[in-house]
Parts: structure tokens; C-alpha cells; sequence
């Protein structure tokens, strides 16, 4: 398949390509696998899973698998585009192409806005993790360390983004391995936790396995689908790939089932271990489980790995929201000096202004006890419109592609119907944020960001977009 469908125009092609050349090609085939599975490895499975238990009771299990699957799919119909057009804006711009400029502003700044969310949900749980050795210690002091560390791997090579993502989902990936092993070990020799024995039974002891309901397992969607948020990082780490044909196909194929395995198996081992009620949420699952076997020397370490999982998908955040945003200056729907990279193809504006939203973060932490399920609930609304964005748009990719009789590389499974379900799947999930309290606000949100988006694209984007389109046009030919 040719990297851009033979309709566009010469103009265009160069100008989707040309704005990358500024940002260095540095991700080898392992940083993109690491990447992509780092990136939905973090906050969401070692501290929210909590509250998606709460919720759901045994059957957040089945949430998960549900919910993997659709995100593969989006997965799947994001690789597709991204073998045609591995740029920074990544599915920004295929909104623009496919559905038209709005969607692509929408999309960008959507996904930036989801991504700022999702870090002040990850410094929220960095500083309950610290002060789980440090109990009286002031969360902002946490979270101004962590900033500092971000800023310096981000503003260096891409490469170093890369190496630091992969060591760091290289820690959470053995300790998760160490998890499922050592449970196991428990369960075989049925040890006994603070309130009762160690036991697959624990699975369906207290109330079944819905012990919460159906409505108890629709609401643990909220926080579910909120775990795989980031895992599209991918479709932006593309536009920097070195070999974008081989490792993003790799990367799609294989991280949604080692996600899937890690997240359902990790937490079928911590609901063996000790009933589903007895996780308070209070701190990680993962601690609190090696702390009611009795086996505080893991649950220390544990804690490192925690950490680390929170530097992580911080370090993930401020990238994604980064490259996205440069992407959206590319198309001139962002302000231009998001353009602005060093001499090792940092763009280093967009980094100072993800360091600004951390910053949030540390006020956040100090005027609300209880903001995590608040913030989670919010960064899923923008997460899964950016995923209903993609499908989308993916729609539109294969319409176009039909039209000009090409062959799709990469097709996702089941074709235009497996996207179309996926898409459904989606917009369901929205819909139920009107239905239950602690989500309604989100909806609420959400609504408001969408209207403030249209309002500042057709009172103003667009009006400057219209305004030079010889000029726009000149700047791709030279």
C-alpha cells in the first residue's frame, strides 16, 4: 500500500510529512513495544483497580476483558492509519483528513486535554505512594521531585524518552510477573490473610461473583476504561518510530493480550488472596495485600515498583500531550511555537506547558483528599472520545481506501463491521456516564469542554485556517 492515498494533493503530502523533520526518528522496535505497553501499565492497575473493585466486586474481571477487547480494536484501526501516515499529530490528523478540520482540532486537543488529566491523576497517586513510607510528609514536596525528572528526560533526545520508558515498564513488567507468581505460591499453599484464607473461592464467597449487581459492573467501566487510557501514545510515538512498518504492527499485535493477561490475572490473584471487600482503596491493592499476609518486606518493594509505574506513565503523559500538540501546531491549530524544538529535536514548549498542568497537580493534591476517582472519571470522558474519534476516523480511512480500490495493510479484525461495533461499544460508554452519580459530573465536563472546543474552532481556528491557504499551500511546496 502507498504511504498516502493517491487523492491527496501533491501540496499535502509534503505538508504531512514535512513538519515531522524537525522531530529526530530515535524509537527502536523496543522502545515502541515498551512504550505501548508502559503506557497502560501504571496508576490505573496498581491504585485504581481499587476502586473498580469496590464497584464491581469479582466481575471487574469480566469489565476488563470486555473493555481490552474494544481497545484493541481501536488499537487495530489506529495501526492501520498510522502505516499510512506515521506523523506527530498522529490521529489528529487523520480526523483532519478523514472527517475534516474540526475533528482533527477536536481530536488534538482532546487528547492533550486527556493526557493532562491522566498526569494529575498519576502525581495524585505518586504522593499516596510516597507517603506510604512517609505518612506526615507533604505531597507537594513528592511531586516537585517527579517534575523535575520529567522536564530533564524530556527535554533531551527522543531516545532518552525511549530508554527511560523502557527500564521503567521493564521494573513494572517483572514485578507484575513476580505478582502472579508468588500469589500463586499463596494460593497452592492456601496462606492465610488477616481476615480469611487464601482461596480462589474468595471469587465468588461474597455475593457472588456480581456481588455488586449489574449496576455495581456498568459503573467499574468508568474506571476500567480509564486503565487502558494512554495505550494510544503508540499512534504518536509513530511520527518518531525508526522503522514505523515493522514495530507498530508489532507493538498493536502484542501489548492489548499482555495488558489483558497482566490486568486479569494480577487481579484475579489479589481477589484470591483476600475478599474483594477487604481492598479499601486507601493505598495500592498490591501493597495492602502483601501487608495483610504479613510479608512487609514485599510490600515495601512493591511500593518501588508502584513508584516507578507513577514516574512512568508521567513521563508517558507529558510526551503524548507534547508531540500531539506540536502536531496540532503543524496543522495550525495550536499555537506556533509549539513548533519550537532544540537541537535534539525536543519540542521544548510543550514540555514547559505540560510541566504547568503538574504543577495543577500539586494544588490539586492540596485542596482535595479524594480527587482521584473525580479526575479519573473526567480523563476517561476524554479518553474514550478521542478512542470514538479514532474509529471514526477509521471509517473514513476505509471508505477512501475502497474508493480508490486499494488494499488495506494491517486490516482490523472483522473489517468495517468490527470498527463500526467498536464504535458503538464506545459511544455506550459515554452514555452511562449520565447514569450514575460519580460520573455524572464528568458528563457534565465534558459536555462543556465539546462546546468550548466548537467554539473556539469556528470563532477562531477556522477563520485563520481560511485566511492563508496560499500561503499554507506555498510553505508545503518549497
Amino acid at each position: 500500500m502507498n504511504s498516502v492515498p493517491a487523492s491527496r494533493s501533491t501540496a499535502e503530502n509534503i505538508t504531512l510529512e514535512r513538519h515531522d523533520s524537525a522531530l529526530h526518528r530515535g524509537l527502536s522496535l523496543r522502545h515502541i513495544l515498551f512504550i505501548a505497553l508502559g503506557s497502560a501499565i501504571g496508576t490505573g492497575l496498581f491504585y485504581g483497580s481499587a476502586s473498580a473493585i469496590q464497584l464491581a466486586g469479582p466481575s471487574v474481571l469480566l469489565a476488563y476483558l470486555i473493555g481490552g477487547a474494544a481497545v484493541f480494536m481501536v488499537m487495530r484501526a489506529m495501526g492501520e492509519m498510522a502505516l499510512a501516515h506515521p506523523v506527530a499529530g498522529a490521529f489528529s490528523e487523520y480526523a483532519t483528513r478523514y472527517l475534516g478540520p474540526w475533528a482533527g482540532f477536536v481530536t488534538g486537543w482532546t487528547y492533550a486535554f486527556e493526557m493532562a488529566l491522566v498526569a494529575v491523576a498519576d502525581v495524585t497517586a505518586f504522593a499516596v505512594y510516597m507517603q506510604f513510607w512517609l505518612p506526615n510528609s507533604p505531597a507537594w514536596l513528592w511531586i516537585v521531585l517527579v517534575l523535575l525528572i520529567i522536564i530533564t528526560i524530556n527535554l533531551v533526545h527522543v531516545k532518552a524518552f525511549g530508554e527511560s520508558e523502557f527500564w521503567f515498564t521493564m521494573i513494572k513488567v517483572l514485578a507484575i510477573i513476580a505478582m502472579i507468581v508468588g500469589g500463586a505460591v499463596l494460593l497452592l499453599l492456601n496462606m492465610n490473610s488477616a481476615d480469611s484464607p487464601a482461596s480462589v473461592t474468595n471469587l465468588w464467597d461474597e455475593g457472588g461473583f456480581f456481588s455488586n449487581g449489574f449496576g455495581g459492573f456498568l459503573a467499574c467501566f468508568t474506571v476500567v476504561m480509564f486503565a487502558f487510557g494512554g495505550i494510544e501514545t503508540i499512534g504518536v510515538a509513530a511520527g518518531e518510530a525508526d522503522n514505523p512498518r515493522v514495530s507498530i504492527p508489532k507493538a498493536i499485535n502484542t501489548t492489548p493480550v499482555r495488558i489483558l493477561l497482566f490486568y486479569v490475572l494480577t487481579l484475579t490473584i489479589i481477589m484470591s488472596l483476600t475478599p474483594w471487600s477487604g481492598i479499601n482503596g486507601d493505598t495500592s491493592p498490591f501493597v495492602q495485600i502483601f501487608e495483610n499476609l504479613g510479608i512487609p518486606a514485599a510490600a515495601h518493594v512493591l511500593n518501588f515498583v508502584v513508584i516507578t509505574a507513577a514516574v512512568s506513565a508521567i513521563n508517558a503523559d507529558v510526551y503524548g500531550a507534547g508531540r500531539m500538540l506540536y502536531g496540532l501546531a503543524a496543522q495550525k491549530m495550536a499555537p506556533a511555537s509549539f513548533m519550537k524544538t532544540d537541537r535534539r529535536g525536543a519540542p521544548y514548549m510543550t514540555v514547559v506547558c505540560m510541566a504547568v498542568v503538574l504543577v495543577v497537580g500539586v494544588i490539586v493534591n492540596y485542596l482535595f483528599e479524594d480527587a482521584f476517582l473525580v479526575i479519573a472519571s473526567l480523563a476517561t470522558f476524554a479518553t474514550v472520545m478521542v478512542w470514538v474519534m479514532i474509529l471514526w476516523a477509521n471509517i473514513g480511512f476505509k471508505k477512501a481506501m475502497a474508493r480508490q480500490g486499494q488494499k488495506i495493510e494491517f486490516e482490523t479484525p472483522g473489517g468495517m463491521a468490527g470498527t463500526v461495533i467498536a464504535l458503538i461499544f464506545m459511544l455506550a460508554i459515554l452514555v452511562q456516564f449520565a447514569f450514575f452519580p460519580d460520573t455524572r459530573l464528568a458528563l457534565v465536563v465534558g459536555a462543556v469542554w465539546c462546546l468550548i472546543m466548537a467554539a473556539l474552532y469556528f470563532g477562531v481556528t477556522r477563520k485563520k485556517l481560511h485566511e492563508a491557504p496560499a500561503q499554507r499551500e506555498d510553505e508545503a511546496l518549497r
